[in-house]
């Protein structure tokens, strides 16, 4: 087991101390590095007060609930699977740059339906203190439902959470970050069942093929596919052979075009539309 330092040690018991407060508390579980040390957290600080609640809809990648009932089995915590329905919402299927607005409010409206039922008073999520400072609709919703957010209560950077998950001996502390498949699509872009599938199975055919854990499909238009991985894999994928095998694979999986995009991997890559807009005044 890692050790903390004295100012770590701190800001975990701040953590745990935020929770007790809590008492009876949901925990939005989604197996990441942030949801899994609130999950830890809650754990140890309430008990079996405590209850993780994973969100199961089609923009889950293949895998994520598996990881999470495995995570949720070794802290101890109970757990409770949520299936949403933000694939109903026709807000959310245009793709708006708010996108994740809707989809988290679908999550915390159900979330706040089911409270009673799960026996807690406070619902909690797993934004840290370095989300405050990005483009993060979802925390819109979050503040509408009255959702905690105790990485943030207690100072916790996205660096701290992960020094603190090693230190709890979690194996998610080095996991990449996973966001929801459809976060893959381009702004304004229909999201659809068929798009989301055929991201995932893209996804996991090249992290496969070319053995890395980091990488995204991002689906363009017209059915566009735009890989990104990192700058100095470019190379390797762009030999006849691989080219040749990703560009029948993906193209067998419904995409129109594929590309590989010479800047690398860059995670929220997306976004950079939203940028450009604010700079262009719109």
């Amino acid at each position: 087991m890692s050790t903390l330092t004295p100012a770590m040690e701190r800001k975990r018991d701040r953590l745990l101390e935020i929770l007790s407060a809590y008492g009876r508390v949901a925990v939005a579980f989604s197996a990441g590095v942030d949801s899994t040390v609130v999950a830890q957290a809650a754990h140890l600080a309430c008990g079996a007060e405590a209850v993780a609640v994973t969100a199961v809809s089609l923009s889950l990648a293949e895998g994520e609930l598996d990881e999470a009932r495995q995570l949720a089995a070794q802290i101890g915590i109970r757990h409770v699977i949520l299936s949403t329905q933000e694939f109903s919402d026709a807000n959310y299927l245009k793709n708006p740059t708010n996108r994740c607005y809707f989809c988290k409010s679908e999550l915390y409206s159900r979330l706040t339906e089911l409270a009673p039922t799960l026996g807690v008073d406070v619902l909690a999520n797993g934004a840290n203190l370095d989300d405050c400072g990005d483009y993060r609709p979802g925390m819109q919703a979050a503040a509408e439902f009255q959702i905690r957010s105790p990485l943030v209560e207690a100072e916790l950077t996205k660096s701290d959470v992960r020094e603190l998950a090693k230190f709890w001996d979690l194996p998610v502390w080095d996991k990449p970050a996973a966001p929801c498949l459809s976060s893959r699509i381009a702004y304004g872009v229909e999201v659809t069942p068929e798009r989301v599938r055929r991201i995932d199975q893209a996804e996991q055919f090249l992290k496969q093929l070319l053995d890395l854990r980091e990488l995204r499909v991002r689906c363009e238009a017209n059915d566009l596919a735009r890989i990104e991985i990192p700058l100095d894999e470019v190379s390797r994928i762009l030999t006849p052979a691989l080219r040749d095998r990703v560009r029948s694979e993906l193209r067998s999986l419904g995409f129109r075009y594929v590309t590989v995009d010479l800047d690398g991997f860059r995670s929220g890559s997306m976004n950079g539309v939203i940028s450009a807009e604010r700079l262009l005044g719109r």
